[in-house]
């Protein structure tokens, strides 16, 4: 099937043999908190709150950091290529209670032995929630300035962490900033806390990790802040451009009709590179499973179409507590990939030489024959190179796995 394929692409004008060279190189950050409802190990039984909540009960929810890493195991075992751990600051692991504010690389130095053993990067979050410092729903950008002051502290000790992490795994550490920061009705003053924020992050960057690349998040709306949210797509925007950082676009942090495809090309016009929460929103500000539909598709069409590979960190960001948590990953990564080979997988020069000569009939009859050619062969084949499991035979192995060890937590 992959040879009839490969005749049937090279006729198209596609080298599948360079498109699965270039997918190879593709790592995706694969998030630590689908594994366990964004409990972390610092109070799993605490409250998550903060504008985030996660839904649904599904039985064999990982409850330490080595069930943790063991169901990260099984998930890379049937997910093709070499990708990178994302992980909060919230998964720290330490015999007694740190507070935030004084977390050190000593308390994840497990995961980066792990993933040193694993032989992949590691991404790094501060977690800026699920804290009684943060119930007011703010945090760098509070009037109380002990509360800022805590989470300036924070943050700057979650940059020290991960110029640690990327100089022990020899491996640039993305590090990104999100707060949940924000008022659930209409603000008095939009610009002071905006003022505050700008602040607390010109006081976090303030020191240079050359091992470390910073990122800042922005969101339209959250649970509780309805109305206003501090970190909006344009304060992060004007603050990535200025002071030269990555900006983090997540697909599920804009409004419904606003998709982060269309911003991808003209945000990398005046940022160095970008980081990408590749999640899907359904009705509102929520992170599902991703699948393989046409946002995702555009997603990954925009990076290899422009080969932005290099300048786009692509990392997942959903949580789904309602299905087997390995199957959510297992899915969520398998599709990310899939849809970069679908873009590897078209005749880009073909088409974009018909839109120079004004020649649109052909670009849309060549970006829509695309679309049934047969990718499904060339993934496959991606998948047997790589030796996990081709097509559905994965979801025996996660099965097996929830008989034998998920099911008995």
């Amino acid at each position: 099937m992959y040879d009839s394929a490969r005749e049937q692409y090279a006729a198209f004008g596609v080298d599948t043999e360079a498109a699965l060279e270039r997918l190879a190189r593709i790592p995706v950050s694969i998030h630590c908190w689908q594994g366990d409802d964004v409990g972390g190990f610092e109070n799993p039984d605490g409250q998550l709150g903060s504008g985030l909540a996660v839904t649904g009960n599904y039985p064999g929810k990982a409850r330490t950091p080595d069930e943790l890493r063991a169901d990260l195991e099984k998930a890379l075992s049937l997910i093709p290529g070499s990708h990178r751990l994302n992980l909060h600051a919230i998964y720290l692991e330490t015999d007694t209670k740190v507070e935030r504010d004084a977390i050190e690389t000593r308390h994840f130095q497990g995961w980066i032995d792990w993933c040193k053993s694993q032989g992949i990067g590691l991404d790094f979050n501060p977690s800026c929630f699920a804290h009684p410092k943060a119930d007011s729903g703010l945090t760098l950008s509070s009037p109380d300035a002990g509360i800022r002051q805590f989470w300036i502290d924070h943050c700057k000790a979650c940059r020290v962490i991960a110029n640690d992490m990327g100089e022990q795994l020899g491996d640039k550490t993305v590090t990104n900033i999100w707060v949940p920061d924000g008022y659930k009705d209409t603000p008095a003053d939009r610009v002071a806390p905006r003022q505050r924020l700008k602040d607390s992050l010109d006081e976090i960057l303030a020191f240079d990790t050359p091992h470390n690349l910073d990122a800042v998040e922005s969101k339209l709306f959250g649970i509780g802040s309805e109305a206003f949210v501090t970190g909006s797509h344009e304060f992060y925007m004007g603050y990535a451009i200025q002071k030269q950082i990555l900006l983090c676009l997540d697909a599920g942090h804009f409004h419904p009709t606003e998709m982060i495809s269309e911003k991808i090309s003209s945000c990398l016009l005046y940022l160095p590179e970008l980081l990408l929460h590749v999640s899907r929103g359904v009705r509102w500000d929520s992170d599902h499973v991703v699948t393989f539909n046409d946002e995702l598709l555009a997603i990954a069409r925009e990076i290899v179409a422009n080969r932005f590979e290099d300048r786009v960190h692509i990392g997942l960001d959903f949580f789904d507590a309602s299905i087997n948590r390995v199957a959510a990953w297992t899915i969520g990564v398998r599709n990310t990939l899939r849809a970069l080979l679908a873009g590897l997988l078209e005749p880009t020069d073909k088409v974009r030489a018909a839109e120079l000569e004004g020649d649109y009939t052909t670009r849309l009859a060549l970006m829509e024959e695309a679309k049934t050619y047969p990718i499904g062969a060339v993934w496959d084949e991606f998948c047997r190179r790589n030796d996990v499991p081709v097509g559905p035979a994965w979801l025996d192995v996660v099965r097996d796995y929830e008989a034998t060890t998920l099911s008995k937590r």
